[in-house]
């Protein structure tokens, strides 16, 4: 609550502290950052038109995991792929919706990073109107590895640089963490940022569990 009458911080100012104090996050990191999070305002968007937008359905395929397609599955896909094909920052990709990992195409630089993701997680719920969101991990790219194969990406959740989550609901919400502590950001849809709205979350040692899906 405290944080709300505070000066507002963006994504973007918060990890550049990030960077200044405790030196883990480095200019492509960043970029990676905020890369994701701007793609997830896209689906954002694509989300709350809901059947206005004529994305509702399914798309008449099937995922890697034997599930059913919706158009949104699909169309998230494609908005996370081509907002980070092109930055530089990435070795490759990889999504639940893909049967292989998406290799960076050879007309763009590549990075030491790699990216993946569930586009639409919960996506059998977007009909319905309940909360749907997008899961991501970076992971690095061993040194000489080139191109990317499955293997490369299979890696132990230790390994990870960074993680996150966004949640298309009443308000959208994006928690990530860097590797030291987990913060919470609330999308402003008026300036069109994510802002800060809370630092260092835990889970209570005193409470009770529910699941939503």
């Amino acid at each position: 609550t405290a944080l709300y009458f505070m000066k507002p911080i963006s994504l973007t100012q918060f990890l550049i502290e990030e960077q200044r104090a405790k030196g883990q996050i480095n200019a492509d990191l960043r970029l990676l950052m905020e890369v994701v999070a701007r793609a997830c305002k896209t689906i954002a968007i694509a989300v709350s038109k809901g059947a206005l937008g004529g994305v509702l359905g399914s798309a008449g395929t099937d995922n890697i995991q034997g599930e059913a397609q919706k158009k949104l599955d699909v169309l998230s896909n494609e908005i996370l792929l081509e907002a980070n094909e092109w930055g530089g920052h990435l070795a490759a990709l990889a999504s639940e919706e893909m049967d292989e990992p998406h290799p960076i195409p050879n007309r763009y630089p590549k990075g030491n990073y790699l990216l993946v993701f569930d586009p639409l997680d919960g996506s059998s719920n977007i009909d319905v109107n309940i909360s749907v969101g997008t899961i991501f991990s970076v992971l690095r790219c061993a040194d000489g590895v080139s191109e990317p194969t499955e293997k490369d990406l299979l890696q132990p959740g230790t390994a990870q640089v960074a993680a996150g989550y966004a949640v298309y609901g009443p308000a959208t919400v994006l928690v990530l963490t860097l590797g030291d502590g987990v913060y919470s950001f609330t999308l402003d849809r008026e300036l069109g940022s994510f802002m800060l709205t809370g630092r260092n979350l835990r889970i209570p040692e005193d409470t009770k569990e529910f699941a939503i899906n």
